[in-house]
């Protein structure tokens, strides 16, 4: 398989590129078990470098970073595209700027899905549910819909609760329709599929992000359209769901923590609640995807904790893996059709 950059990148991203993708180098992957024809090369980008429209599933990482207020790497979120949806997983810090910077409407996210509810997956979520209500930037039709696991209906109604004079003033002053700022919970204790609409189907299931079981719930997210998928992994341990989930599917995005300085003790926490780039890379040799990336990257909180260098950590990921690895940024998109992923950075 040859996985597409994108033409006109700039070189500091060509770079980080370069040290993860397998069209830079790494070792081709093999075919999964149990697939009957060889992963076809990608799709070229047309004359202005942007990702072909007949993909099945555009994914576009709106925030790579963990609880740390970077600048760079905005709050956990991302944005999956397809068959005329937009679905939005997690909802970190910043993810409304980075819908606008796709010049995606933020009255036209047509579902949010919580992995769990920790602040960096719900603090842009707030922002994300009002903006889009504001008449002259978001202009939603009907209810804001949010899914996942037993705990959505309390972040329902506490925003609702919140932002209560906010809707009132705006419905008084503005004659902005109430329906406008409503929330729909939809609310599952079990996993399986959760939406099916329109041809995409988003199946939630069970991860471990805590070895006592203390944070609960904690889930994960397949996507499947045709014969495309991506995997999410929420924030977890090595668990056996992504394995059973995440076997050959297209796009694997799971997340990653390692730091410069591993003995530091309160990293030690850090590490029994994540993957590391090596039980990662057991993880994708496992499940073989076309593409394997990483969000949700935890790898230290500057100037106290200084950050791991990002080749560092493809490097320990090679350790245990050798297929193709992206290493994801702010807005990198990902197109996916029939087993074929390309990948461009944002410009």
């Amino acid at each position: 398989m040859r996985v597409g950059v994108g033409l006109g990148l700039p070189h500091v991203v060509m770079g980080a590129l370069c040290l993860a993708l397998t069209a830079c180098g790494a070792p081709e992957p093999a075919v999964g078990e149990g697939a009957s024809t060889p992963v076809p090369s990608s799709a070229t980008a047309g004359d202005d470098g942007a990702i072909g429209n007949d993909a099945a599933i555009k994914v576009v990482l709106l925030g790579t970073g963990s609880p740390v207020p970077s600048a760079e790497r905005f709050g956990n979120s991302t944005l999956v595209q397809a068959n005329g949806l937009n679905l939005v997983f997690d909802a970190g810090r910043g993810a409304a700027i980075r819908l606008n910077q796709l010049d995606v409407p933020l009255g036209e996210v047509d579902g949010v899905f919580l992995t769990h509810f920790h602040s960096d997956h719900v603090n842009g979520l707030a922002d994300l549910w009002m903006t889009g209500y504001i008449t002259a930037l978001g202009g939603r039709k009907g209810s804001f819909h949010l899914y996942g696991p037993p705990g959505v209906k309390q972040i329902s109604d506490g925003l609702l609760l919140t932002h209560r004079n906010d809707i009132d003033v705006r419905v008084a002053d503005e004659n902005m329709p109430r329906d406008t700022a409503a929330i729909t919970p939809h609310e599952f204790d079990r996993e399986g599929v959760i939406f099916d609409e329109q041809g995409v189907r988003v199946t939630m299931f069970e991860v471990e992000h805590d070895a006592a079981g203390a944070i609960d719930p904690a889930v994960g997210y397949r996507i499947d359209v045709g014969d495309s998928s991506v995997l999410i992994s929420g924030d977890t341990r090595p668990t056996p769901k992504v394995l059973q989930y995440g076997e050959n599917v297209d796009l694997l995005i799971h997340e990653v923590a390692d730091f410069v300085d591993p003995s530091v003790p309160v990293l030690q926490n850090v590490y029994s609640h994540h993957t590391n780039p090596q039980q990662a890379g057991e993880i994708f040799a496992r499940t073989k995807p076309a593409m394997a990336a990483y969000s949700h990257i935890v790898n230290g909180a500057p100037p106290r904790i200084p950050d791991l260098p990002l080749d560092v950590m493809v490097d320990r990921t090679r350790e245990t893996y050798d297929g193709p690895l992206t290493v994801g940024e702010d807005l990198m998109a990902f197109s996916i059709s029939d087993r074929d992923v390309r990948v461009e950075a944002y410009e």
